[in-house]
């Protein structure tokens, strides 16, 4: 399989080209979400693909999206390319296993973040002011430490290039009213409770997660990606051990790359050796094979 770094669909309008993902207008009720092999850190789009991530994340999320089925609808019309329509059948190459054909929603302006571990900018917040997004948290908590419960922490959603930003709940309700603020953070908690005690028999730790809503006239349905190593950090519960930064199955590894070469986290970005691509690679693999049991292709 061919690593895809950008498609090119003639047929229908491009919607948008995001730092991983190519959308498609097929009908004003539906899109095609393409998810390539592009990888962004710090908000910033890497000059080479990570092969296979495209298609690792694509079923990832479908993976999880059956799985919550009762708790909240999803986007989903369809995941076969043989059931898209025709004029789509053309480009089976590319977009096979990494595509799905999606209902139309109207995305809500924050992400749904659930932590359950401190890391990453609720660390940095944590240590600057002993709380985080509003919650006050014990004293002296060390990096990777896990919350006495998890915690639901919106955050603004940023323009590609952008980064986004912790907000408190007050904040997040005044963007989206009480009712749909109390529904969203009662569904992130659920998923993510379930798919923490599922991935932990399975040797992963989830630390945090984002999710995205988007809303239709049937109401509240999830979208987008879903616990993927994109939009989550997954550890391995060997050797987890609180009071340092944790190996991890995601981008993480690709992020402290960077951190040790120096980069700015601004454009551009430097090349990666084929070094860090097989071993970026080789996180993404194992995260999903670990998760599915299934093997990676099949």
């Amino acid at each position: 399989m061919q690593p895809v770094i950008e498609t090119n669909i003639k047929e229908y309008p491009l919607a948008s080209r995001g730092k991983v993902r190519d959308i498609y207008e097929i009908s004003p009720d539906s899109l095609l979400i393409v998810t390539s092999d592009r990888i962004s850190a710090y908000d910033v789009i890497m000059p080479e693909p990570i092969p296979m991530k495209g298609w690792i994340l694509n079923q990832t999320t479908l993976f999880w999206m059956k799985r919550f089925t009762d708790l909240v609808p999803n986007h989903i019309i369809a995941s076969d390319v043989k059931d898209y329509p025709q004029s789509l059948h053309a480009y089976e190459e590319q977009i096979k296993g990494r595509s799905v054909l999606v209902k139309k929603a109207k995305p809500l302006p924050i992400e749904c973040i659930v932590r359950g571990f401190i890391t990453g900018s609720g660390w940095k917040d944590y240590k600057a002011t002993g709380s985080l997004c509003g919650y006050d948290l014990p004293a002296n908590m060390k990096e990777s430490e896990m919350f006495p419960e998890p915690l639901f922490t919106p955050s603004t959603k940023a323009e590609i290039g952008d980064h986004d930003e912790n907000i408190s709940l007050k904040q997040a309700t005044d963007l989206i009213g009480r009712e749909l603020m109390d529904q969203v953070q009662t569904v992130s908690l659920e998923i993510y409770g379930r798919a923490r005690d599922y991935a932990r028999e399975r040797g992963i730790i989830i630390a945090d997660t984002k999710f995205e809503f988007g809303l239709t006239d049937d109401g509240l349905i999830l979208i987008d990606e879903v616990l993927t190593p994109d939009s989550s950090r997954f550890w391995p519960m060997d050797g987890y051990e609180p009071g340092h930064g944790q190996p991890s199955f995601d981008k993480q590894f690709l992020r402290d790359w960077l951190t040790e070469i120096g980069f700015n986290q601004q454009p551009p970005a430097p090349h990666i050796p084929e070094d860090i691509i097989q071993r970026t690679q080789a996180r993404y693999i194992e995260a999903y094979e670990r998760l599915t049991g299934a093997k990676v292709g099949e």
